[in-house]
C-alpha cells in the first residue's frame, strides 16, 4: 500500500491559489478584533462560538446556506484599514505554506455599505497585497467579481472597474454568487466589455447547477477558466471541449463537499477529470469558511484519491500555466518552478531506533 505523504511535506511544495475569495478567507481573530474596534455586532463574541455560528468547515445544506457566513465577514470589511489588513493577512497566510502566486477575488460593491468609493476598495486591497509581496515575496493579482444574484447592471459596473484597473493590480474578472436561477448569460454585457478590453475572465459554473451553466460561461461569456466545474462530466461533448481547448478548472474539493456539490472528497470528480486529461488546478475557495489551505487540499486528494507526488507536481505546474499573468513572465516562472520541482523527491522514512541490548552483569 502506498505510503501517505505528511502534510508538512506538501506545505513545502511551491503552489498557486487561483480561486480564493478575500471575504471568505479572514482570520477568525481578525473578525473579532475589527468588530470590537468598529463596534460591530456579531453572532458571537468569542472564537469558539463565532466558529460555530459561521459553520466553519461544516457541511451546509446548500450553496445558499454556505454563503450566509459571508454576512458576518462582510460586516467587518467596510473600511480602508480592514480591507488592507485582510488582504495583507491573507497573503501572509498563503506565503506561510509556500504559495508563490495567488489571485484574490472579491466584489468591491459588497464593501460599500458604509460609503467607501469603489476605487478606494480596490486600492486598499491592492496596497495590502503589494505590501505583503514586499514582506513575504508572494506575488498576487486581483480578480474583480460580478455577483449573479445582484443584477446584470452591477456586474457591468464591476467590469468597468476591472477595465479601469487593468495593469494596476487587477488581472481578471469573475462571476460569483448564487448560481441556481441566475444564469451567466444574463451578465453577457459585462463579459463582453471585459473581452473587448483583452482582460482575462473566469466564472463560477457547474457547482450548484449542471453542465449547461458551464457551457454558458464558456460560449456566452467567453470564460477562459471555470470555477469549480464539478458537474462537467455529465456532458461528454462539453467535457471533451474543455479538455481539447485546455480550459483550466479551478477545483476546490473541500468547499464542494461543504456546499453539498459532492458527497465527500473521495467522491470528487477531480480524479476523473485529471485522468481524462483536463487541466485541473487545486485551490482553497474560502480559507476561513472551509477551514483549509492549499496544502491541505492537495494532501486530501493525495490521501483519498491516490494522487501521487508526480500528479501533485503536474497540478502545481497546471496552476502556474493557468495563472492570469503575462506570457513571458509566466514562461520565466514556469522554468523556475519546473526546475525546483525536479529536485523534490519523496521523503525517506527514518528507520526506527534500535533499543540497546541490556548489558549482562558479571556475577563472578
Amino acid at each position: 500500500m502506498p505510503r501517505t505523504l505528511p502534510i508538512s511535506f506538501v506545505e513545502k511544495l511551491p503552489k498557486t491559489d487561483l480561486h480564493v475569495h478575500l471575504d471568505g478567507s479572514l482570520r477568525l481573530e481578525t473578525i473579532l478584533d475589527l468588530a470590537e474596534k468598529d463596534r460591530i455586532q456579531l453572532p458571537a463574541n468569542d472564537l469558539d462560538k463565532l466558529r460555530e455560528s459561521m459553520h466553519i468547515g461544516k457541511v451546509c445544506s446548500s450553496l445558499v446556506d454556505y454563503l450566509k457566513a459571508f454576512d458576518v465577514t462582510l460586516r467587518v470589511m467596510q473600511t480602508e484599514d480592514a480591507l488592507y489588513r485582510t488582504a495583507y493577512e491573507l497573503a501572509e497566510d498563503a506565503a506561510r505554506e509556500n504559495v508563490r502566486y495567488m489571485e484574490v477575488r472579491y466584489s468591491p460593491i459588497l464593501h460599500t455599505a458604509k460609503g467607501l468609493r469603489l476605487t478606494t476598495v480596490v486600492e486598499s486591497v491592492n496596497q495590502g497585497l503589494r505590501q505583503a509581496e514586499r514582506d513575504f515575496g508572494i506575488e498576487s493579482g486581483i480578480i474583480i467579481c460580478g455577483i449573479r444574484n445582484i443584477s446584470p447592471q452591477s456586474s457591468l459596473e464591476m467590469a468597468e472597474l476591472a477595465v479601469a484597473y487593468k495593469n494596476r493590480g487587477v488581472v481578471g474578472f469573475d462571476l460569483a454568487g448564487a448560481e441556481y436561477d441566475y444564469p451567466a448569460k444574463h451578465h453577457r454585457d459585462a463579459f463582453q466589455l471585459i473581452l473587448n478590453n483583452n482582460i482575462n475572465c473566469t466564472a463560477h459554473a457547474g457547482e450548484a447547477y449542471g453542465p449547461a451553466s458551464i457551457a454558458q460561461a464558456i460560449h456566452f461569456c467567453g470564460a477562459h477558466r471555470i470555477g469549480h466545474g464539478v458537474r462537467l462530466r455529465e456532458d461528454g461533448g462539453l467535457l471533451n471541449y474543455v479538455a481539447d481547448h485546455r480550459i483550466p478548472l479551478e477545483c476546490c474539493p473541500s468547499s464542494n463537499v461543504q456546499t453539498g456539490a459532492v458527497r465527500d472528497v473521495a467522491a470528487h470528480p477531480i480524479k476523473f477529470l485529471f485522468d481524462f486529461g483536463c487541466r485541473v488546478t487545486i485551490n482553497t475557495d474560502n480559507r476561513l469558511i472551509t477551514d483549509t489551505t492549499v496544502s491541505k487540499e492537495m494532501w486530501l486528494v493525495h490521501k483519498h484519491l491516490g494522487f501521487g507526488l508526480g500528479d501533485l507536481k503536474q497540478i502545481i505546474v497546471s496552476g502556474f500555466k493557468s495563472a492570469f499573468m503575462p506570457f513571458h513572465l509566466k514562461q520565466d516562472t514556469l522554468r523556475r518552478i519546473t526546475k525546483e520541482l525536479e529536485t523534490i523527491v519523496e521523503p525517506v522514512d527514518e528507520p526506527e531506533p534500535v533499543a540497546p541490548s541490556p548489558q549482562k552483569t558479571d556475577q563472578n
